[in-house]
C-alpha cells in the first residue's frame, strides 16, 4: 500500500489501478473522480461488496471507467460490519442507486442519503442478509468442511 495523500492509498498486487479510501472521504473523492478532466471517471461499471467476517469488516469495491479517456479504475473503502453505513454515489453516479439497493439487500449495507433504499430482490419482510458468511437459515444446506 502506498498513502497518496490524506487517507488515499494506492493498492498494489492488482490487475487495475486501485485507491483504497476512508470511508468519510468517499463522497468527495468520488466527485473528484468524476469531475477532474483529466481523470473524468464518468462510468461506474459495479459496486460490490466483501464481508470481511473475521476482521469484523465489509470492504466496498466500485469499478470505475472514463469513457473519454479510455482508463479504469478502483476504488475501494472499508467499513466496520456492526455500524455499515456510507454515503450513497448515487448522486455522482445514478446506476448506483440500484448497486447500492443490492449490497443493501444481500449485505446489509446502508448508504446515508440514498433516494431509495429498500430491498431489490428479497421480499420486504425478510429477516437478515444472505450474503453475510455468518448469515444461517433453517432451509440452508450446510457443507462439512
Amino acid at each position: 500500500m502506498t498513502a497518496l495523500a490524506s487517507g488515499i492509498e494506492r493498492r498494489e498486487k492488482v490487475n487495475r489501478p486501485a485507491v483504497r479510501v476512508p470511508a468519510e472521504r468517499l463522497l468527495e473523492v468520488a466527485a473528484r473522480l468524476r469531475d477532474d478532466p483529466a481523470l473524468a471517471f464518468d462510468m461506474l461499471v459495479d459496486h460490490a461488496a466483501i464481508d470481511w467476517h473475521a476482521e469484523n469488516r465489509f470492504e466496498l469495491f466500485y469499478h470505475l471507467f472514463s469513457t473519454a479517456h479510455g482508463h479504469a479504475l478502483t476504488l475501494t473503502a472499508f467499513v466496520p460490519r456492526d455500524a455499515p453505513v456510507v454515503p450513497t454515489v448515487s448522486r455522482i453516479w445514478p446506476v448506483a442507486e440500484w448497486q447500492e439497493r443490492e449490497a443493501y439487500d444481500l449485505m446489509g449495507i446502508l448508504y446515508d442519503e440514498h433516494p431509495d433504499l429498500r430491498r431489490l430482490f428479497l421480499e420486504d419482510d425478510w429477516q437478515g442478509f444472505p450474503l453475510r458468511k455468518d448469515y444461517r437459515d433453517p432451509d440452508m444446506l450446510e457443507f462439512q468442511k
